[in-house]
């Protein structure tokens, strides 16, 4: 099975995963005024992930501020979930888990194998999925899809903040959606 790119103004896949706080995240069921932004992250195994997501926490009310629903999610189990959740020390993001592999895939995510322990001492998992960050309007259709292939090197969230502002006050359109012969 191949990894496809999701496309700039199509629908997004489905996305419903259990929340650590008990709940359910459903896409597009309570969409944010503006936007939803979905940040994939490896697991708990991942202290990149970690320090990433303390970052996202952080600014989190300046997403909200501006009409942007978060959600981080992983492939972990519920406790993996929570502990992520404990560690980022969440208050303001919500933590989904229980993502599908299969799911992952239908989200262009990237799969990685398992190899033991991490260098903070917690075991990967057999398979899970690399870190993907997507904005998607409130209809479901994407905005911004980012994907790696690796636990470093990904958007900056300040950075995003801007982006998001420059969106807004522009009505900038989703951009690479031209599908047609090159």
């Amino acid at each position: 099975m191949s990894n496809h790119a999701l496309m700039p103004r199509d629908p997004v896949p489905a996305l419903n995963v259990a929340l650590t706080t008990g709940e359910r995240f459903v896409l597009g069921a309570n969409p944010g005024e503006k936007f939803d932004l979905v940040v994939f992250y490896r697991g708990l195994h991942c202290p990149i992930c970690a320090k990433y997501l303390i970052e996202l926490e952080r600014l989190a009310p300046d997403f909200a501020a501006r009409g942007v629903q978060v959600l981080a999610v992983s492939s972990d189990d519920a406790e993996r979930g929570r502990q992520m959740a404990d560690k980022v020390n969440a208050k303001n993001l919500k933590f989904g888990y229980g993502l599908t592999l299969k799911s992952a895939r239908q989200w262009g995510l990237y799969i990685s194998a398992g190899r033991g322990k991490t260098s903070i001492g917690i075991e990967e998992p057999a398979l899970f999925s690399e870190p993907g960050v997507f904005i998607v309007r409130p209809d479901g259709t994407l905005y911004y899809g980012a994907v790696q292939t690796m636990p470093f090197a990904r958007p900056p969230f300040q950075d995003l903040l801007g982006a998001i502002d420059f969106a807004i006050a522009k009505n900038y359109p989703a951009r690479g959606e031209y599908t047609g012969e090159v």
